[in-house]
This record gives C-alpha cells, structure tokens and sequence, in this order.
C-alpha cells in the first residue's frame, strides 16, 4: 500500500470498529503490503467461489455467501492497508504497486467468476475490462498531473456492493425468482464502468487543461 497521496473517500474510514481494528493492527506492526496481499487471496477465492456455484449446483447457496462474505473481507482488506500504512507511518518503494494491482486481480476474479456462474464467461470479461479501464484512466491521469479522480457511478465500491447483493439474492432466494440476473448485473457493471471510465477522462482532460 502507498503511503501520502490521494486516498479513496471511504465512509466506513470513520467508524469506531474500523478505527479499533486498524489499532490492534498498528499495534502488532502489520505490514500494510502484507494487508493488501490477504485482501488479494480473498478476492481469488471470491471469484472462485462465485465460479463454483455452476461447478457445483448442490452447493450454490453456500458458496454464493462464502463469496458475498470473501467480497466484503476483500474490500476490509482494502480499507485497513490504508488506515495501517498512515497509522504507522511507513513507506514502501513498492507500495503503489500494492496498492493497484491486488484490487485488479481481486476485481477480476469476482467478475469472471460471476460471468461463469451467470453462463457467459465474455459479459465477465466485458464487465472486468471495463472495471480495469476505470483504473486505468485514474492512474493515467494521475500520472499526468491531474488529481486522483474516484467517481462513478461503477467504482470499485459500487461494483463489490453490486456483485455482494447478486450473491446474497441468489443465496437467499428461491431459483425461480433469480432468472437472468445474474447477466444483467453483468451488463450494468460493464456498461456503467465503461461510462465511468469515459467520465474520468473527460475529468483528467479538463484538469490538465485547466493547468496549462
């Protein structure tokens, strides 16, 4: 995880049970790199739970809440490498890598598990390469000079939250009630990801213009 920089407005940040646990963690001298690597495994076994559900039918309830529950330890994950890395005050020569490219493979593994599950491994592809261009155009712009830009409206938080609700629905419900959703929610992410992108651009362009 970097240290110093823009950071992603999260809400939960200022909860008082976020705060207990980023000390405990401070405390025993987590490394915030380390956090970010645990939050990158549980995204891989989201997705591959996600995946299983049409692997393993008789099992499809059970995995769609291990995924749910993986997906929402990932984005902890996300959140506390954060909170430790300012909390301790470290830097690492590599913390930006850290910070990019656990949530890309945990990105992609969620989305390609759901497009398996959903029977349309390319609708997963889609939706995870439009969530990779959202990165991509934030880090570009970045780079540029322009200001660190997290807008949707499919962020990485909105995406999660999406695919978390589509797993507790399918869990939860009976098979008669989820027909297609699972695809539809595929589409949604990947066409609100791709206009997301396009937003981000269209935003960088204007701040570095606005610069010269």
């Amino acid at each position: 995880m970097r240290e110093g920089g823009d950071r992603r407005p999260i809400a939960a940040r200022n909860l008082g049970v976020s705060a207990t646990l980023a000390g405990w963690l401070i405390r025993h001298r987590a490394s915030a790199n380390g956090i970010s690597a645990a939050g990158m495994v549980a995204g891989l076994l989201a997705g591959l739970a996600i995946a299983a559900t049409a692997w393993v039918p008789g099992a499809a309830r059970a995995l769609w809440i291990l995924g749910a529950l993986l997906i929402q330890l990932r984005l902890l994950a996300n959140m506390m490498d954060g909170m430790v890395a300012v909390g301790r005050g470290v830097t690492s020569p590599v913390g930006e890598l850290w910070n990019e490219v656990p949530d890309r493979v945990s990105d992609t593994a969620a989305l390609l598990g759901l497009g398996i599950s959903a029977g349309s491994p390319a609708w997963g592809l889609a939706a995870a390469l439009a969530a990779m261009a959202t990165a991509y155009i934030r880090a570009l712009g970045k780079s540029a000079g322009a200001p660190s830009d997290f807008r949707g409206p499919m962020a990485k938080q909105q995406r999660m939250a999406l695919v978390t609700l589509i797993a507790l629905w399918c869990a939860l419900t009976p098979l008669g009630w989820q027909g297609n959703l699972t695809l539809w929610a595929l589409i949604v992410i990947t066409v609100l990801a791709t206009l997301t992108a396009l937003r981000r651009l269209h935003g960088a362009a204007r701040a570095l213009r606005a610069r010269s």
